[in-house]
């Protein structure tokens, strides 16, 4: 092993070689730096569902975490980041569910859904993708979310 080392005694590189070769400004390898950390938050999976969700709620959607098993269970009776709807005894109730950005449902009542549509348009087919969805999955329990979310049960609590 001493032989091999003693082979390479020469210096690959001279102190002439290192003195010639170009530096990176300081400057530079800030701006690299930050256009390499721009670079990756703007590829973020999530950027997607969040321009949604933000749209979502400034149509009147609101939010409904799904903090407790039950919940959960039926936040994965949805399609997720797809709108759906159910029917409550006070009309259909649009749902977006998202399990990994938020892990919540947003639930819509027909104003705010008329809102969301007027700004993102939903085609024939997405609509019968709703409605063929709501058969494959007939068993939505209300009694699981926040009394707001039935807008039926806040109509009686109201007196209307």
């Amino acid at each position: 092993m001493t032989n091999q080392i003693a082979a390479h005694s020469v210096p690959l590189c001279s102190s002439a070689d290192k003195a010639s070769a170009p530096r990176m400004s300081s400057r530079f390898r800030h701006t690299l730096a930050g256009l390499v950390v721009f670079g990756i938050s703007a590829c973020s999976p999530y950027a997607p569902a969040q321009r949604t969700e933000n749209d979502l709620a400034l149509s009147g959607f609101v939010a409904h975490p799904a903090d407790t098993t039950a919940r959960w269970q039926m936040m994965n009776l949805l399609p997720p980041n797809h709108l759906a709807y159910r029917m409550s005894s006070a009309g259909p109730i649009l749902l977006y569910a998202d399990p990994l950005a938020c892990g919540c449902v947003y639930f819509g009542d027909r104003q705010a859904y008329q809102s969301y549509t007027a700004q993102h348009r939903q085609t024939p087919l997405q609509e019968k993708q709703m409605t063929a969805e709501i058969n494959q999955h007939p068993g939505w329990d209300w009694s699981v979310w926040a009394p707001t979310a039935d807008p039926a049960a806040v109509e009686a609590r109201r007196g209307y």
